[in-house]
């Protein structure tokens, strides 16, 4: 996407009956429709293994000429409504471009191999299926109503969610095989199968519990060691919260994560039933707790890491800097003197400093830089923490 249509995107004014919500729907429902193409024409390339086998082609088939004569449909009113004809125009072309790759042999083949792949599917299903929730959820409740759904940086922050989730197999890679290979050279075999063996809503809460220790120490060390808050304020430099902000991680933060996440699971030895629910609940409240939405929920805020709670992590105002790190279980929090909860909700966000530059590639580039002495510092004076920005 060019840079032009990128800011233009970024701060379009969806009003209704001007066409540019049409275009954003028509580019949006083309794309995705162009991508699960992709997927019906090279399967074994673009589909992820472990959801093969609950594919219906015949519905899917279905499913991908609708949102094709969408997406169309969309941009063709929109041309009709917007001074601007190249927005919808993009849409139908994309759409247009899916029709012709779909409209042949789009049964998928019998796959039984563990190739590489690029998870095409499960970013396009998480993506709609997230879109579904979040976005009604934010209009319906929302924390600021007049936050944007295409706001300040979305197209950045779309960016991260496909690449994290087209990236999993090499997150995975990273992560899990490191800890396998270990695993196999010392494993505690009477601990694993005690463990699994207890009832599954206990192992439940025992993931919780001890992954989010180890998650709150990483947490706290990326904010307090000015090295990892280099990498670390990547996640911060996002002015307006919402369900897609969650996804703007750095990737040494997402190989961080999840290899102290994985750790202790494949260490103890957790029933791959209790992982599965663990893995579930926490990929959905990650997102919720980003949302923009108004929820106080006065009891459970202290049990579970509420969106208050986190919005409040994010705040750049001075009294919540370097507060509530826990992912999931704020008495961590309690415990470790790092708890913030006034009876407000935040309502200004963002690194202080300020320097954190615009587009997925220079904020890769950006823990890099300062590392190697590349780029002024801002906060050189002193200790670059976070609260000393």
């Amino acid at each position: 996407m060019s840079r032009t249509l990128r800011k233009h995107y970024e701060n379009v004014d969806l009003q209704p009956g001007q066409g540019k919500g049409s275009a954003a729907l028509s580019i949006a429902i083309g794309l995705l429709s162009l991508l699960g193409a992709f997927c019906f024409l090279w399967p074994e390339l673009f589909t992820t293994p472990d959801f093969r086998g609950f594919y219906d082609s015949q519905v899917l088939k279905t499913m991908l000429q609708a949102s094709i004569a969408i997406g169309f449909g969309f941009g063709f009113y929109s041309i009709m409504k917007h001074s601007s004809m190249g927005f919808g125009l993009t849409g139908m072309l994309l759409a247009t471009a899916a029709a012709l790759l779909g409209s042949g042999q789009i049964e998928a083949p019998d796959i039984d191999t563990r190739n590489l792949y690029v998870g095409l599917d499960y970013f396009i299903l998480t993506l709609v299926i997230l879109a579904l929730v979040f976005i009604p959820l934010e209009r319906a409740f929302p924390k600021d109503p007049h936050q944007k759904v295409l706001r300040k940086g979305w197209i950045t922050d779309l960016k991260y969610f496909m690449v994290s989730h087209l990236g999993i197999q090499l997150i995975s890679f990273f992560t899990i095989i490191p800890i396998q290979v270990y695993l196999h050279q010392a494993s505690t075999w009477d601990l694993q199968q005690w463990v699994a063996a207890q009832p599954l809503w206990l192992q439940f809460i025992e993931i919780l519990l001890v992954v989010d220790f180890g998650t709150y120490w990483i947490h706290r060390a990326m904010h307090e060691i000015p090295a990892l808050w280099k990498i670390h304020a990547v996640h911060h430099s996002t002015e307006q919260m919402d369900w897609l902000a969650s996804s703007r991680l750095h990737v040494l933060e997402i190989l961080a994560n999840r290899f102290a996440g994985y750790l202790p699971i494949f260490i103890l030895g957790f029933a791959p039933s209790a992982v599965y629910a663990y893995l579930v609940f926490v990929s959905f409240h990650a997102i919720f707790i980003h949302a923009n939405v108004r929820f106080r929920f006065p009891l459970l805020r202290w049990l579970i890491a509420t969106p208050e709670f986190h919005h409040w992590h994010h705040s750049s105002e001075d009294a919540a800097v370097d507060r509530n790190y826990a992912g999931f279980l704020p008495i961590y929090d309690v415990l470790f003197g790092t708890t913030y909860m006034p009876s407000t909700l935040a309502n200004r966000y963002g690194t202080r400093s300020n320097d954190v530059p615009e587009g997925i590639v220079g904020q890769f580039l950006y823990p890099f830089r300062h590392w190697l002495g590349k780029k002024p510092d801002p906060a050189q004076a002193g200790v670059q923490t976070r609260a000393q920005e």
